[in-house]
């Protein structure tokens, strides 16, 4: 398991996760930097509306799951890389 630097591991789906939005969002950080439970706007990661489109279109090439920024939930789906990982693995489609 990967650990950021405050001691909250990593799953490797959030890793996998944490790669991509490193890669899509070109942060200046390395994906073992992401602390999954930290939030991921604002303070944080200080992502903002747009970053959290771009988000939204990965997530949904990347696994088939649609963001939708009028889900009554999409504040607690962005909430954290934890968040985002568990919604995307409960929505995810078989197979």
């Amino acid at each position: 398991m990967n650990t950021h630097l405050s001691g909250t591991p990593q799953t490797p789906f959030e890793h996998e996760i944490a790669e991509r939005l490193v890669d899509v969002l070109q942060l200046e950080i390395a994906p073992d930097e992401i602390d999954p439970v930290a939030p991921l706007f604002v303070e944080g990661l200080g992502l903002d509306s747009i970053d959290a489109l771009e988000v939204a279109l990965m997530v949904s090439r990347a696994y088939g799951v649609t963001l939708s920024s009028d889900d009554p939930n999409s504040r607690e789906i962005f909430s954290s890389l934890r968040a985002l990982a568990s919604h995307v693995t409960v929505m995810r489609p078989a197979g």
